[in-house]
């Protein structure tokens, strides 16, 4: 039971994690919004249907988002070790995938 509860904490966080980061990036263009569904489409209007950075990218983040919203909200089946590592994996890429957008662009050094 213990583990269960962490593996869908993992899935929980990891949402997060590529959430914060795809707000991060809007926050260059001085975009925001309220909810998180409007943040996901701001994200690709802004960068991936400009061609700034990959379709892959809005997949996974729409992945991670519906995932976490299941996992919150809709489902009692347990979550796997496999699933919060796949989850873990795609979040670290994304927030990989944006970092390097941010130093590529000047906002790190």
């Amino acid at each position: 039971m213990e583990l269960e509860k962490s593996n869908r904490t993992v899935v929980n966080r990891t949402y997060y994690a590529a959430f914060y980061a795809a707000l991060a990036l809007l926050q260059t263009k001085n975009k925001t919004s309220e909810k998180h569904i409007g943040i996901i489409r701001l994200f690709d209007m802004e960068f991936v249907k400009t061609g700034e950075l990959p379709l892959e990218l809005s997949k996974s983040l729409h992945r991670l988002f519906e995932r976490r919203m299941e996992d919150d909200y809709q489902t009692i089946t347990p979550v796997t070790k496999e699933e919060a590592l796949e989850a873990l994996q795609t979040a670290s890429q994304f927030v990989k995938t944006i970092e390097e957008y941010l130093i590529a662009h000047g906002y790190f050094t």
